[in-house]
This record gives C-alpha cells, sequence and structure tokens, in this order.
C-alpha cells in the first residue's frame, strides 16, 4: 500500500484548479443505466470510486470507457444483478439499484461497504423503493426490488438524522420511468442531488424542486442519451482552503463554486481566516490569527460532515478551546487519536471532540482510517515540524485526485512512496 511522506512547517502558496465532484459523478454514473443510448460524462475525477463504478458498470453489460477526465457509457442492455465483489467494497455503488428497478422492473445488489465511520443503513433507500410499488427483499446480504410497473407516489425520506443523499438519488432515478407523479418529501438539498437532477433532465425527465426538501417527478416512458459536465468537489475546495489557512499560505482555488461552500466559508471567517471569495475561485490569505470556534456538523446547508475531521486539523493551531459535534455519524472521530500521535490534546465526550489548540505538533507515523480523516491526518502533517508519514492513503485516493502532485505544486514537501 502507499503512503505519504510529508516535511512540514512550509506555507501553501500558489493556484490549484478543483476536480469535478465525486458525490455527483457515482451516482451520474449510475444513472446512465436508466437509457439505452449512449452517455458522455465531463470533469470525472480520477478517483478509484470511479474506476470501481466503471466495473461495476462493465460488470452488468455496459461499455465504459474512461480517458481525459471524460466518460463514455453506453448501456445498450443490462444486467440486474451486481457483481458482490465489486459493491461491496464502495458505498456508493448501492445507487444502481433505483435505475436497474427504472429500466429493467427488478434488480438484486448485494449489501454496499466503504468507509467504517458509522451505521449506515439503507432502510430509506428501500422505503423509498417501495413506496413506487416495488417488492423488496432482503436475502443472505443481498437486496432484491421488483415491480411490474412502477408507480408514482408520496414518499417522505426524513430519518433519524436527516434526508440521505443516495437515497433521494435512488428514489428519484427510479421514479423518473414510473407512471405518475412521485412528491418526495424531506428530499435531500445537496448540491450533488441537484447535479443528477440535472443530468436527468437532459436525458428527459421531468424534474422539479432539486435543492429544496420537495422533489416532484412525472414519470416518463423512456429516457434518451445526454451529454453532462459534473459541478466542482466542493469538500476538495474546503479540504484545500483548510489547509492553506492551516499553514498560513495564501492559495488560490479556481473552478470551484463558492455558493456550495456558505457554511464552510462562514465558519472559517469566524475562525479568523482571510479569504475572497469570487465567484468560481477563492483566495485564501496569509496572516490571519486562527480562533478557537465550535461546530455541530448538519445535512446541507449547514456545516458538512465530509469537512469535520479537516476543521478539527485547523482548530489544532487555534488558542484555546474547540468543541466539534459529529451529528450524522457516530464514528467518526477515528482520526483523533491519529492526530494526538503527533501531538494534538483532544478529548472525545460522546458525539463531541473537545480540541485544544495551540499545542506544539511534531511529526510521526498515523493510520488513516476513512477518506476524510486521511484529509485531515495530510493538513496536520503540513503544520507539524518534521517528518510525518500517512499509512493507507488508498483512503485519500478514494475521494481527492492526485492530492501529492497538486499539494506539491503549491510548495508542499509530499511525497508518495510505498509502505515498508
Amino acid at each position: 500500500m502507499d503512503t505519504f511522506i510529508i516535511q512540514g512547517g512550509v506555507p501553501l502558496n500558489g493556484e490549484v484548479a478543483i476536480s469535478g465532484a465525486k458525490n455527483a459523478v457515482l451516482p451520474i454514473l449510475a444513472a446512465t443505466l436508466l437509457t439505452s443510448e449512449p452517455c458522455v460524462i465531463r470533469r470525472v475525477p480520477d478517483l478509484s470510486d470511479v474506476h470501481f463504478m466503471g466495473k461495476i458498470l462493465q460488470s452488468l453489460g455496459a461499455d465504459f470507457t474512461f480517458e481525459d477526465g471524460t466518460v463514455k457509457v453506453h448501456a445498450k442492455r443490462v444486467k440486474t444483478r451486481g457483481d458482490y465483489d465489486l459493491i461491496r467494497k464502495m458505498r456508493g455503488s448501492i445507487c444502481i439499484l433505483g435505475p436497474l428497478l427504472g429500466r429493467k422492473g427488478k434488480a438484486t445488489v448485494s449489501m454496499p461497504g466503504g468507509c467504517v465511520i458509522g451505521t449506515r443503513p439503507i432502510d430509506l433507500h428501500l422505503k423509498g423503493l417501495r413506496s413506487l410499488s416495488a417488492e423488496v427483499k432482503v436475502r443472505e446480504g443481498y437486496v432484491q426490488v421488483a415491480a411490474k410497473r412502477l408507480q408514482g407516489n408520496e414518499v417522505f425520506l426524513g430519518g433519524r438524522v436527516g434526508p440521505t443523499v443516495l437515497g433521494t438519488a435512488n428514489t428519484m432515478m427510479a421514479a423518473v420511468l414510473a407512471e405518475g407523479v412521485t412528491v418526495i418529501e424531506s428530499a435531500a438539498c445537496e448540491p450533488e442531488v441537484v447535479d443528477l437532477a440535472h443530468f436527468l433532465i437532459s436525458m428527459g425527465a421531468k424534474i422539479q424542486g432539486a435543492g429544496s426538501p420537495r422533489i416532484v417527478v412525472t414519470g416518463v416512458e423512456k429516457l434518451h442519451g445526454a451529454e453532462h459536465e459534473v459541478i466542482p468537489d466542493r469538500i476538495e475546495a474546503a479540504t484545500y482552503a483548510i489547509a492553506a489557512a492551516a499553514t498560513n499560505g495564501e492559495v488560490t482555488l479556481t473552478n470551484m463554486r463558492c455558493d456550495h461552500l456558505a457554511a464552510v466559508l462562514d465558519k472559517l471567517k469566524e475562525a479568523g481566516v482571510r479569504f475572497e471569495a469570487r465567484g468560481s475561485s477563492l483566495k485564501i490569505l496569509s496572516g490571519g490569527e486562527i480562533q478557537a470556534v465550535d461546530v455541530s456538523t448538519q445535512p446541507y446547508t449547514g456545516f458538512p460532515t465530509d469537512v469535520q475531521a479537516q476543521l478539527m486539523a485547523l482548530m489544532l493551531k487555534a488558542s484555546g478551546l474547540s468543541i466539534i459535534t459529529e451529528r450524522i455519524f457516530e464514528s467518526r472521530f477515528m482520526h483523533a487519536n491519529e492526530l494526538a500521535r503527533l501531538g494534538a490534546d483532544i478529548a472525545i465526550e460522546g458525539p463531541s471532540a473537545i480540541v485544544r489548540g495551540g499545542a506544539d505538533l511534531s511529526g510521526a507515523e498515523v493510520m488513516a482510517s476513512d477518506l476524510r480523516a486521511s484529509a485531515a491526518l495530510v493538513i496536520a502533517g503540513l503544520m507539524c515540524k518534521g517528518r510525518t508519514q500517512v499509512n493507507r492513503i488508498y483512503h485519500l485516493d478514494r475521494g481527492y485526485e492526485v492530492m501529492d502532485k497538486k499539494l506539491r505544486s503549491l510548495g508542499a514537501r509530499v511525497k508518495r512512496s510505498k509502505e515498508k
């Protein structure tokens, strides 16, 4: 397995372009199963999760090519049973369930895997599909869904911690080919859901209200092929913005959407980070003294759970106490113990992490536990004195396109090597 070797203490400076959004492209790729015509998706990040999804599509019978940020998919004929060995490795693969059900009237998909950050049940996915008159069975690790004819209906997808993003996507993708009108109440409002809706509309779907808690889908007989460009990755943008602030650097992020980062930018401003936000670019300015802030993760438009770990790394630089509360996933503080190996003072109290900033950080060997925890460890390594080794960075490759190369372009002393 690969590892990152980081020599810290260097401010990041320069310009970095933000890649297409991982959390948008996976359901969009799944949506290509809804048509027998070719689809072209542009601005696709070169990530291991994208390649996994490509293998899943190929295992279902689709033609899949990926070159220079462009994916071409032609699902002229598709199977209805997903490959267990592929799907179990990536949670995002569950989003093939809705498209297969919508197009073929049935699907058998293994329970998905992914990062170990807490229980993430798919009950709301299944509730959405049941509302469309699908029969749902869970047997021997597989989800089986079938319907003679999907029927539009009203469904409430609010859960214990708020709406479900992939559950909304699955229900929406099945509903576009259902008979009649489907109303999804308490729908996820994330930009990635909106991007999926835009792609489906370009294929001929009739969808209103995406980006609000109420999405209305009027079913159509069939969908056609389409071309689409994926939105910028707001989590990647937040990660580089925090890395720049953590190293007292001056970095301009380009090809991004500042309007998708309102909660993050508000919290960075409260923390004393100086920046200039202008449409598709964000410039982090040096010289701001980092202040301790409290934050609680929430569904969009609140502070994203996918930026919680990175903000915790930044708070190591602040003077005073910060309280970071995780409301979405119950096991998403696994990075705290690894940050402690670098000298961090963090106490976990139930759903909250109490961070005492200002400690001297020194490099050490640390272990990445999930995608965003990996990013937090890299940011902390950039702040440390001396050498930090971040192991198991295959997690990073799932969600950050060539992170080591982008960081080096900003002056960071980072290299990728094999674990010994």
